[in-house]
């Protein structure tokens, strides 16, 4: 499993607008930082119809019992476990329902790992561990689309029957001649020379943004534009959650807060009580006959 030529690899071309950065003055560096970094949402924007398609089979799969489960080596890695990580306490799923997976483990998250990113066997091995199933959706995260660890996950899940989907910056890259899906921000060259923690890196936050909040949107799990299922861990976010009621129901902060409070902190039915007129009870039973879908269970 090769990798691709430096010559061939467009996350290490030199970006002609950069050149001469060691004898700028400050603000001359960071206009050309701003400059280059605008490039990424245009970018991001020309692949959503492929992102429109992996979001689909994203919640396809998990509707049948499958996971989304991204797969990643250095900054690559660390914003998929950003993303699945910040998933639970915003959308109240499972932490099994969105994972990450690093090149390294855990001492990757927050160093680097030497050679993490070149083991093939890793790969597998990580992947083989979370026991994958043909409904699960598995996405490779590469800046050049050559990285040995994710590439190989990548074709092992493919050989399971799963979806595989690749986020890169290289269209022509052998990450994206594995994946069922492909998603290719072709950013250009970075500011600093290969460095793609920086366009590269905010396009893949951008791409992995959309792909789990899309999801999670078409999955029930936001009424209107509300977190209706955040996980209330502390005062600040017991705030939000009677906000949250406000907004959804019209209702004063004092029958928000109260309604919360009967519902065992539960958003999604305090809510229902709420608009309904109903108690926790009724309302639990509402939101089972109808499947957990809210709109479903408010008769919306």
């Amino acid at each position: 499993m090769a990798r691709l030529p430096q010559e061939r690899r467009r996350t290490e071309l030199r970006n002609p607008a950069s050149r001469g950065l060691d004898r700028m003055s400050t603000e001359a560096v960071l206009r050309v930082i701003n400059r280059e970094d605008q490039k990424v949402a245009i970018a991001v924007g020309r692949e959503i119809p492929s992102i429109a398609k992996a979001v689909d089979a994203i919640v396809a799969g998990i509707r049948k019992g499958g996971r989304l489960i991204y797969v990643g080596a250095g900054t690559s890695g660390r914003l998929a476990i950003l993303d699945a990580s910040e998933c639970p306490p915003t959308y109240g799923v499972s932490r099994q329902l969105v994972q990450g997976l690093i090149a390294g483990g855990r001492k990757a998250v927050t160093g680097a790992v030497e050679g993490a990113e070149d083991s093939v066997a890793n790969g597998v091995r990580d992947l083989k561990a979370k026991k994958i199933l043909r409904e699960d959706i598995v996405v490779g995260i590469a800046a050049s689309g050559t990285t040995p660890y994710v590439l190989s996950a990548l074709e092992f899940a493919r050989k399971r029957g799963a979806t595989t989907v690749a986020v890169t910056a290289n269209r022509k890259s052998p990450l994206a001649k594995h994946a069922r899906i492909v998603i290719a921000v072709e950013v250009g060259p970075e500011v600093v020379t290969g460095s793609t923690r920086m366009k590269a890196g905010t396009s893949q936050k951008l791409v992995l943004n959309m792909l789990s909040t899309a999801s999670m949107v078409r999955l029930g799990h936001v009424y209107d534009n509300l977190m209706i299922d955040l996980t209330l861990t502390n005062e600040k976010l017991l705030q939000r959650g009677v906000r949250v009621l406000m907004e959804a129901s019209g209702a004063e902060s004092p029958a928000a807060a109260h309604a919360l409070r009967q519902s065992g902190h539960d958003v999604r039915v305090a809510l229902t009580m709420l608009k309904t007129g109903t108690n926790a009870k009724a309302a639990r039973t509402r939101l089972r006959l109808a499947n957990g879908n809210l709109r479903q269970a408010l008769g919306e």
